[in-house]
């Protein structure tokens, strides 16, 4: 398996692996070998070579999927490779040259696709920003940037507009749909008055392509320059996770009929690189969808288009195993494969999955700054229910300590990665640094291992087992707690439809182990509004602790339990713990008793 530039965009052939015919994973690792180009452009790969055969032109790139009628419109890769020359003129026109950042801040839709396709072409620098971020967050990232110039639709231009007096260097909003009325330029308008070519940037492999920032839960968020190479990086991961994405790994000249859907947004680095820009580079179909999450609507969504390979996060799997138990008897699917990341799957997912969806989750780990790093494909290697996997071929991934000396199997530590592979030869996933930032590129690494800040344990075999980020883990009564085991046996319960745990202080054992629940909708619905709500509450906390007590040790389970309508999460769909653990630091500094005046 290697990647060039020029390669048919079907997947070679794995070595055979020596042992267990089902494991191939140790040859895999061993015998692959990075080819990346000196010139290479993310829009030119899942676009451009596309649009410029007659044949691949025509297939398609984006389907429509609209809420409560189903399927929309679809656009092929010609249609694309046409509107994304067109908004590239818009954009040269407002002044955007090589290396600017245009913001992108629209939902899942077929201009989005346009946006990035027309702004890396040019050579200059793409920055998603969700539609979910209000002023706020949207003027410090477009004047962090200096972004020039932003896209939007009717679902982020009025937050645009609000932020704009407190962003000078934003020249110019171009509103798409329902935003070019109120917008400087009206996308529509602007890009039919252009010619339907463009002649693209020559980028090199090596040039800055996309800012994305972090989320910013601990501080200030921090932009993440991914370059032209990193989607090279990111392609043996996507493949693998996604049980070889259609293609045969034995039989290279068979073609692909594979159709991708994810709910991750576009606009991070989970919705960007993980789903719409690796189906565009194989040249399979990706699923628009411009609506609200709900477990009713992933199914139809899968179920109407045939959609064979997916990412779902582990908060909508939680959900959709409570919304619907009975999948097989409800819907007719066709999964070959599904990746999760984000967060720890669990057990009882795993199995729901297995069972009701009829593919086995293959879990991934990554972050923005290096992406699709870690996980499983359990077509070519076995994989372990509640493990990350194992390193992807072309990554060198190891569990370190704070001197950066590997620990031993067994040994928590943080989950790091190597600039160089298993041959000592670059791994091209990598981010060039942190934009404008340094200090904080540089406390990024030890050595050549750059550090993840997550915990984990590897065991003998080498899979790796998530402990929860570093800031996530506590002590409590001389214990070394990780959230994730007592999250995932919580979940278990069918009382449970997702929970968050988190030390609370207490005077005589350092802290105590806390558990925010969200209740699944059944529990809901039984639990009283009037005067029978606390003693429905205390039996059913009863029921939960005993319930962890059962499966876990004695000091993990939570001595306290507090019921919550939601949990606070990311716009990644990440559970903020960080939020849940500075508000109990809170609670209980204003109920300490004050010393005498």
């Amino acid at each position: 398996m290697s990647v060039s530039r020029n390669q048919d965009r079907r997947t070679p052939n794995p070595a055979q692996g020596n042992g267990d015919p089902y494991d191939r994973y140790p040859a895999i690792h061993q015998g692959f070998g990075w080819k990346v180009p000196k010139r290479f452009n993310m829009a030119q790969a899942c676009c451009g070579q596309w649009a410029a055969q007659p044949a691949t032109a025509r297939r398609v790139a984006i389907r429509e999927h609209v809420a409560g009628q189903g399927l929309g419109q679809s656009w092929t890769f010609g249609q694309l490779q046409t509107a994304a020359n067109r908004l590239s003129r818009v954009l040269q026109a407002q002044g955007v040259q090589r290396g600017d950042r245009v913001a992108i801040v629209l939902p899942q839709r077929f201009e989005t696709a346009v946006a990035y396709m027309a702004v890396l072409q040019m050579g200059a620098v793409a920055m998603p920003l969700s539609m979910l971020f209000g002023p706020e967050a949207l003027s410090f990232r477009i004047n962090d940037s200096q972004a020039r110039v932003a896209v939007c639709d009717e679902s982020t231009v009025q937050a645009l507009q609000q932020a704009r007096p407190d962003c000078p260097g934003l020249q110019t909003l171009i509103g798409v749909g329902q935003a070019g009325a109120s917008a400087d330029l009206d996308y529509a308008q602007a890009v039919s008055s252009q010619a339907a070519t463009f002649k693209a940037v020559s980028t090199l492999a090596e040039d800055p392509a996309v800012l994305i920032y972090t989320s910013g839960t601990t501080g200030n968020p921090k932009g993440a320059l991914i370059p032209h190479r990193a989607l090279i990086g990111n392609l043996t991961g996507f493949v693998c996770s996604q049980n070889w994405f259609g293609f045969d790994p034995f039989d290279a000249s068979r073609a692909s009929k594979a159709v991708f859907w994810s709910p991750a947004d576009w606009a991070w680095t989970g919705g960007l690189m993980d789903a719409l820009l690796p189906s565009l580079y194989f040249g399979r179909p990706i699923v628009a969808f411009n609506g609200r999450f709900s477990p009713e609507a992933a199914f139809e969504i899968m179920q109407s288009h045939g959609v064979t390979h997916t990412f779902l996060f582990p908060t909508a799997l939680k959900a959709m195993m409570k919304a619907v138990p009975d999948v097989k008897a409800r819907y007719r699917l066709k999964l070959q494969a599904m990746m999760s990341a984000g967060e720890a799957v669990g057990d009882a997912v795993f199995v729901y999955v297995q069972q009701q969806m009829g593919v086995t989750v293959n879990e991934m780990f990554g972050q923005t700054e290096i992406n699709y790093v870690v996980g499983n494909c359990t077509r070519l290697w076995p994989a372990k229910p509640g493990s990350m996997g194992k390193g992807y071929p072309g990554h060198q991934v190891a569990v370190i300590d704070e001197a950066g000396q590997l620990c031993p199997p067994g040994t928590p530590g943080e989950v790091a990665v190597n600039r160089f592979d298993v041959h000592g030869q670059p791994d091209p996933v990598f981010f060039l640094g942190y934009w404008n930032n340094a200090k904080a590129t540089q406390a990024k690494y030890t050595g050549n291992w750059c550090r993840t800040g997550d915990m984990a344990v590897a065991d003998e075999d080498g899979y790796l087992w998530y402990q929860g980020r570093t800031d996530d883990m506590f002590k409590a009564a001389g214990y070394r707690i990780g959230p994730g085991e007592i999250e995932n046996c919580l979940v278990k319960h069918p009382a449970v439809a997702n929970a968050a745990v988190v030390p609370k202080p207490d005077a005589d054992r350092g802290a105590v182990v806390k558990a925010y629940v969200v209740l699944s909708p059944d529990w809901l619905a039984r639990r009283p509004t009037g005067p029978g709500r606390a003693s429905f509450d205390d039996a059913v906390r009863r029921e939960l602790q005993a319930h962890v007590k059962g499966l876990l040790a004695p000091y993990e389970y939570p001595k306290e339990i507090e019921f919550i309508d939601q949990l606070p999460m990311t716009t990644t769909g990440k559970v903020q713990r960080r939020v849940l653990r500075l508000q109990e630091e809170a609670r209980s500094l204003a109920t300490e008793p004050r010393a005498a005046a």
